[in-house]
């Protein structure tokens, strides 16, 4: 597996939304009544592992670090299983349904959600609170859970920042400095609109992909996507309808290729063609231009992420949850610390374009070095790294925006994009609908 596929299957998983359509299947149900498991001092027992679509790229880097455990703990025999992203939130439904959760398992955002918030993943931090000093803290606070309290609930794995990728001939030709890219979604928008002033039809600055922007641009811009019980959708708000208007003014100047409202086009393949003067926001897409358009790769520059008045970005985020009630839990939180140690996870980034959640693993020497400044890769790794390191706020996809509320934002969306109805009754019908979804699904 490319790392591209890596990032793409973490970032699809983390905002799949596939929570709601799973979270109907029954797993409410009885959930709150399972045991904890409690500790024996005894690190022993034959303990279950699961992956999500690491093999067969990095089967021997894993198989390695579980080697390397049971070496260190006779005692105990770690099984482990590796499954595909395709189905995963719906096979997590379909064990705890039959009691059958690996006893340490690899989880995104939404499916650490989906077991967390049922009451069906033990809390690390109560086995091991002296650890929280040991993960950035942006990292171990993602998995904490509202209404909890100081619980964090999964060991935090490997995670990827957002960052700004561009490309520096096409920032200059647009009269843009190309040492000043923007650092908030306003700014962003100005430099799209000075881009499309310039480019006279050449190339465009973005994607227009309101599913991929949407609710990222919002959060970054101060739109309260919920309330505060988190059960109401509340952007509509005139920071929401300006966000519209922007992008409607911004589509209609040719900011955006036309084609890219309603269909998702490779945008690798257009970046790589120089045909778009941003690209995606991850780091991994630098390794993939350095390799498929080393021409465009050689203008291609790196910034921090755009962020927004509250300073969020993005930290797509991978853990282990250990099963609430694992018979084996010495074993399974030993093994979760050693898979998620500082050595462990630097070897693991050097082998894919991921970043420690281990503050001691992001320390290494590996993530300061900028070389000589030129090479995108390089300073890709580096900037990603020091965003880490202080990024205690992100822009995730909250685990209430599934699927099925993402496109329906996206239709009213797209539809004031193209002039075809009013920002803001475009919003209004968004959030609407968006709450109606929501309401129908905890009904269930």
């Amino acid at each position: 597996m490319t790392r591209s596929n890596l990032t793409r299957t973490a970032v699809a998983t983390l905002v799949a939304g596939t929570l709601l359509s799973t979270s109907a299947c029954g797993l409410s149900g009885g959930a709150a009544e399972v045991e904890e498991a409690e500790r024996t001092g005894k690190v022993s027992g034959g303990i279950t592992f699961r992956t999500l679509q690491l093999k067969p790229a990095f089967t021997s880097y894993v198989q390695g670090v579980i080697d390397a455990f049971e070496e260190e703990h006779p005692d105990v025999e770690v099984r482990w299983e590796d499954v595909p992203g395709d189905g995963y939130n719906e096979k997590l439904v379909a064990d705890a349904q039959a009691g059958a959760l690996p006893d340490v398992v690899n989880l995104s955002t939404d499916s650490f959600q989906l077991l967390g918030d049922r009451g069906m993943l033990a809390d690390v931090a109560k086995l091991d609170g002296a650890l929280a000093q040991d993960y950035v803290p942006g990292a171990w606070e993602q998995f904490r859970l509202p209404g909890k309290g100081d619980g964090v609930y999964a060991y935090p794995w490997y995670v990827t920042p957002e960052i700004l990728t561009y490309n520096r001939e096409l920032f200059e030709k647009s009269g843009l400095d190309p040492a000043e890219p923007p650092t908030s979604v306003e700014q962003f928008f100005d430099h799209a609109e000075r881009i499309a002033a310039g480019s006279g039809g050449r190339y465009a600055a973005f994607m227009a992909d309101p599913k991929g922007r949407l609710p990222g641009d919002w959060q970054k811009m101060g739109v309260p996507i919920l309330n505060e019980k988190r059960d109401r959708f509340t952007f509509d708000t005139g920071k929401a309808v300006e966000w519209v208007e922007r992008m409607k003014d911004l589509y209609a100047k040719g900011a955006m290729p036309r084609e890219s409202l309603l269909k998702s086009d490779d945008i690798n393949q257009l970046y790589g063609a120089g045909k778009l003067v941003f690209g995606p926001g991850s780091p991994g897409f630098v390794k993939d231009i350095k390799q498929n358009a080393p021409q465009v790769y050689a203008k291609t520059r790196v910034a921090g992420a755009v962020t927004g008045t509250l300073g969020h970005i993005g930290i797509y985020a991978q853990s282990l949850g250990i099963r609430k009630d694992t018979r084996h839990l010495d074993a399974a939180a030993a093994f979760a610390r050693w898979v998620t140690n500082g050595p462990n996870q630097v070897e693991f980034s050097r082998k894919a374009t991921i970043y420690p959640s281990n503050a001691r693993g992001l320390a290494d020497p590996l993530f300061s070095d900028r070389g000589d400044g030129k090479d995108a890769e390089t300073v890709a790794r580096a900037v990603g790294a020091e965003q880490l390191k202080s990024a205690a706020l992100d822009a995730n996809t909250p685990v209430q925006w599934t699927n099925q509320v993402g496109d329906a934002v996206v239709r009213e969306m797209q539809k004031a994009i193209k002039g075809e109805q009013d920002p803001r009754s475009a919003v209004k019908k968004a959030q609407e609908e968006a709450n109606r979804l929501l309401a129908d699904a905890a009904a269930q």
